[in-house]
């Protein structure tokens, strides 16, 4: 008797996006965040603060953390009971350890489910690294490009 046969998965064509975009984070309930597209970095990368460890019941343990939502906006903390504990080089090429979690980003009109590794990225310009584990095979970077994503977003809702 034969196998049944599986219908092949389709593939998406991949996207051209910019050096840089806005995105969402609907798990995180935060819209229009500041991204940078990194080929130079493996991991993506989130701007938070206050990252805690708090008990959690038991002998589990919850991440606590806080993340600026936005240009002028408030702050809000998270508390996630999934994540994991990596070693991630940072932009200098050193090893250190942060924390790290899964939740989805939506660009391009593509609700991704990615990891992003919890860093004070205060001083830099962009909020958000969207980095090579998440761009592959999805996406392919025009770095004479920006905001392909949030132009296609406003144009889909009419403004």
């Amino acid at each position: 008797m034969n196998p049944p046969k599986r219908t092949p998965r389709v593939k998406r064509p991949m996207q051209t996006i910019g050096y840089a975009d806005r995105v969402d984070f609907p798990d995180l309930s935060l819209t229009d965040i500041e991204a940078k597209v990194d080929t130079g970095a493996y991991t993506s990368a989130l701007h938070c603060t206050d990252v805690k460890l708090v008990p959690g019941g038991g002998e589990r343990y919850r991440l606590r953390f806080t993340i600026l939502s936005g240009e002028g906006r408030k702050k809000r903390q998270y508390l996630v009971d999934s994540f994991q504990y990596k070693t991630i080089k940072n932009s200098f090429g050193q090893s250190e350890k942060r924390f790290v979690i899964k939740t989805r980003i939506l660009i391009m009109g593509r609700l991704i489910r990615a990891e992003f590794s919890l860093a004070n990225r205060g001083s830099m310009r962009f909020p958000v690294l969207l980095g090579r584990k998440l761009l592959r095979n999805k996406f392919v970077v025009d770095v004479s490009r920006q905001n392909v994503s949030f132009l296609m977003k406003q144009q889909a809702a009419g403004n």
